[in-house]
This record gives structure tokens, C-alpha cells and sequence, in this order.
């Protein structure tokens, strides 16, 4: 099973859509606070639509509570500004897939001079990609890689 984590998530749609991919996939969602929304928000819910029951969700205080109960783990750090892309990684099962908030994206100290950072080719001058479209891409990678095990 693979790992999503969205560090301070802000947009609820998104959130939802992702939470909608781990279930469809089995991938793991994990949630590092603060949150830019309430869990409760029809938004979130709507977007999820009936698939919260099939979720394996986990919510974190904050990083240091994420990385201290996932010791030992492989971390990929997803990031516009990261060197390599995120087709160069060889993912594993069990993998830890960090995703940053919307408007800032992961913390630098992530990134920067990080080997397990990642990128999503995109034209230069631009922003960025959604963040649930980021997920999705990089998810399916990883189920590619590993043979799309469990899925049919």
C-alpha cells in the first residue's frame, strides 16, 4: 500500500478528490494540520462522495508528529522545486508520497538538497498543477511501477 501525505491541506475539494483516489487505489491518506477547512465541510464530502467508509485515514498534529510516528519510512517530497522528476523515482510499497499545501507547497528544508525530491514536468512560468491532478499522477506512477498490485 502506498502512502499519501497532504501537509496542511487548504482547499476541501481537493482534499475530497484525493481522498476519493487513496480509496479507489488503497493507497493510505494521511493529513498533517492545520487544515485550511473543518473535515465536516460539505465540500470535502461532496467531492468524496461515498467513499469515506473505504478510507484508511491517519491525522497528524504536525510534522514532527508525522515523521515521528512513520520512523524508518521512504519519503518522496513532491515540489516544483525539486531536480528530478517524478517518473526518475523507483517507488516501493510502502512509499510515503508528501504533498505540500496549496498556496506555499511543502517546507523548503523538504526539498531543497533532498535526493527523494520529486517534480512534475510543466511549462515554465506557470504555477503549478491542482494538487488532486499532482496526487493522481504521481500515485498511478508508483501503482504502474509496482505492477498495479491489488487493482484490477
Amino acid at each position: 500500500m502506498f502512502n499519501v501525505v497532504l501537509v496542511e491541506p487548504e482547499i476541501p475539494q481537493n482534499t475530497g478528490n484525493i481522498s476519493r483516489t487513496c480509496a479507489c487505489t488503497g493507497a493510505a491518506l494521511h493529513i498533517v494540520k492545520p487544515m485550511g477547512f473543518e473535515i465536516t465541510d460539505a465540500k470535502l464530502k461532496r467531492a468524496g462522495l461515498d467513499y469515506w467508509d473505504k478510507l484508511n485515514l491517519t491525522y497528524y498534529e504536525n510534522l514532527d508528529d508525522f515523521f515521528s510516528r512513520n520512523a524508518g519510512g521512504r519519503f518522496f517530497c513532491l515540489s516544483k522545486k525539486a531536480d528530478k522528476r517524478y517518473t526518475d523515482a523507483q517507488y516501493r510499497d510502502g512509499d510515503f508520497l508528501l504533498f505540500g499545501k496549496e498556496t506555499k507547497g511543502l517546507p523548503e528544508k523538504l526539498v531543497l538538497g533532498n535526493p527523494c525530491a520529486l517534480r512534475v514536468p510543466m511549462r515554465d512560468g506557470l504555477r503549478s498543477l491542482n494538487l488532486s491532478n499532482t496526487v493522481a499522477l504521481v500515485l498511478y506512477e508508483a501503482l504502474r511501477q509496482t505492477g498495479f498490485d491489488g487493482l484490477v
